[in-house]
């Protein structure tokens, strides 16, 4: 069994940069040599195309996919290195962490973020939108803790002006919860829905998992039905406040 290498960033530990692979750092001039070619698409249909291009991006991502599943958050060269690709041929297709990534998880929740509702219901899209994916989160729960880790690592490096590689970022649950709750913005007026994504964001995606399973030993059933259980309070208290106050609330369009 192959030791934990020093530059390696366990997902359950503190931050720590991470820039080469076991085998050692990357020379500065492959990488940038590298990362001057034109990046290869990962847009295409890469799970059913034969050629080459599909074939080197699978192994990539088989590898990437099995490292941080094993809770790491591993370097690009070191995906390469495991998938047997070149060093200078994985910064094509991914150029940091970031975009290594962020292709991580689009594999992960691609079920997830495609998911487009069936009910006019607001309250009704919502519940459907949990019901679909949390499944689908508690499965990957490791790749979204690294996401998260990799977030908040890069978050205290660019505030303090330390930040060498590219900033990763996340944001996807905000077009999510728009797009199941729409209806409700012309029953609670556009700041009380502001205000209403605003606190759901609070309970969908990975931030349940590390407070109720790390604080809590809670499983993941129960962060599931926890999350359901906050999401029908959120609701229906922001209904309810908007009944209330007829006249302090102003109608919007969807």
């Amino acid at each position: 069994m192959r030791r934990a290498d020093k530059n390696e960033t366990p997902v359950s530990c503190g931050l720590v940069r991470d820039y080469g692979p076991p085998s050692g750092p990357v020379k500065k001039s492959e990488r940038e040599n590298a990362m001057r070619r034109r990046p290869i698409p990962t847009t295409w249909s890469w799970q059913t195309d034969r050629g080459a291009r599909a074939r080197t991006y699978r192994l990539l991502m088989a590898e990437a996919m099995a490292l941080v599943h094993r809770g790491r958050i591993p370097a690009v060269a070191e995906v390469a290195l495991n998938a047997g690709v070149s060093r200078a041929t994985a910064y094509r297709y991914f150029r940091s962490r970031s975009k290594l990534v962020t292709a991580v998880l689009e594999e992960a929740l691609r079920p997830v973020r495609s998911y487009a509702p069936q009910s006019a219901d607001g309250l009704a899209r919502l519940r459907e939108l949990f019901e679909k994916t949390y499944p689908r989160f508690t499965e990957y729960e490791a790749h979204m803790r690294a996401a998260l880790q990799l977030a908040l690592e890069h978050e205290s490096l660019e505030r303090s002006g330390l930040l060498e590689e590219e900033p990763f970022r996340r944001g996807h649950r905000r077009s999510l919860l728009h797009r199941a709750a729409a209806p409700l913005k012309a029953k609670l007026g556009a700041k009380a829905y502001e205000r209403l994504l605003k606190a759901l964001s609070i309970i969908y995606g990975i931030e349940p998992y590390v407070v109720l399973k790390d604080i809590w030993g809670a499983s993941g059933r129960e962060v599931e039905t926890l999350s359901r259980w906050m999401l029908d309070a959120l609701v229906e208290t922001s209904l309810r406040q908007a009944a209330a106050a007829p006249g302090q609330r102003r109608r919007t369009p969807a």
